[in-house]
């Protein structure tokens, strides 16, 4: 736990410090060779400190470390999705952890987006599950009782902010008016469940998320998941790629498989990102899949068969190097 606490700490203090975490080169359209003949730092933007993204992010750049003495990797804590979008077109960071829709959004100058960002894939990765969990006792049973109520969409500029919105809005609300919407990170939201200060929250992560199996193992008689796979269809007419799942029963010890809206992962990178960086990069992922594994059990869904499914967001020409020496389909 003193180590977990540490990489915790060192993660935040360099999001806190802000500036360029990465000193990859631009693509020159030569030849693809998967090696990178200079040093080079990559920063990778994660997501809170108790979810996936963090998680994997970390145990990530370790293996990067460990496989190319050129390319040498640092994962940072972040809000998540949009605002690690927006920081990887700003040059901050060079890789970034993003919900599907979310990207779909950069790519095609929506939702939280005025412009159409340059950003491609290194590949699809785990899939997100929503998880809308709330207090028993504030007699919350589906999205549309949280009307009035105290509710956790999420950090500012995450992707799990992004689907509360719309989930409120397709479940009848107005996010801004008819929800005292708390912005609070992970961590400070699953406080705020335990003492009561908050009614209901959402978010959207990978299986397990450490901080839901934090507050599910402590306050498992006081909260509930709520089944919003009613709201599927309204959610669709916005983007195809929310699709219905199940958190297993297993997960968090429930009574039940949970039934949900779940939404891929993609790895990011700028277009212009050099391509045997890129090339890199990719390999690590699919190379020390296992070691990623041992990080998180949501690395576990990384793999080649759905590698290049990233639409529309186009896969990087490097990453398309390194899929197509690893054997993934086309």
């Amino acid at each position: 736990m003193l180590s977990w606490a540490l990489v915790s700490a060192l993660a935040a203090a360099t999001a806190a410090c802000g500036g360029r975490q990465d000193t990859a080169s631009t693509d020159t359209g030569g030849e693809v060779t998967c090696e990178v003949g200079q040093a080079t730092r990559v920063g990778i933007a994660t997501g809170n400190n108790t979810g996936v993204y963090f998680a994997l992010g970390n145990a990530y750049a370790e293996q990067v470390n460990a496989s190319n003495k050129n390319v040498q990797a640092t994962a940072s804590e972040t809000g998540a999705s949009v605002q690690n979008i927006q920081a990887l077109v700003a040059g901050t960071y060079g890789v970034a952890f993003s919900l599907a829709d979310t990207a779909a959004d950069a790519v095609n100058g929506a939702g939280s987006f005025t412009a159409k960002q340059p950003v491609a894939a290194l590949s699809r990765i785990h899939s997100n599950y929503t998880q809308v969990i709330v207090r028993k006792a504030a007699g919350i049973k589906d999205v549309a009782g949280m009307k009035g109520k105290r509710v956790s969409t999420g950090s500012p500029k995450s992707g799990t902010e992004v689907i509360a919105n719309r989930l409120l809005t397709a479940a009848g609300l107005k996010p801004e008016s008819d929800v005292q919407a708390q912005k609070l990170d992970l961590t400070k939201t699953v406080d705020g469940i335990k003492d009561g200060s908050i009614d209901a929250l959402f978010w959207s992560g990978g299986l397990p998320t450490p901080g839901i199996t934090d507050l599910l193992t402590t306050s498992k008689d006081q909260v509930e998941f709520l089944d919003i796979t009613p709201l599927l269809p309204e959610m669709q007419k916005i983007n195809e790629v929310y699709q219905e799942g199940a958190i297993p029963a297993a997960t968090y010890q429930t009574p039940a498989d949970v039934k949900t809206i779940v939404v891929p992962n993609v790895l990011l990178v700028r277009e212009d990102l050099d391509a045997d960086v890129a090339c890199v990069l990719t390999k690590v992922l699919f190379e020390k899949k296992t070691q990623l594994e041992q990080a998180n059990k949501a690395a576990g869904e990384i793999s080649l068969e759905t590698a290049r499914k990233t639409s529309p967001v186009t896969i990087h020409r490097g990453a398309a190097k390194a899929l197509d020496d690893l054997g993934a389909p086309k």
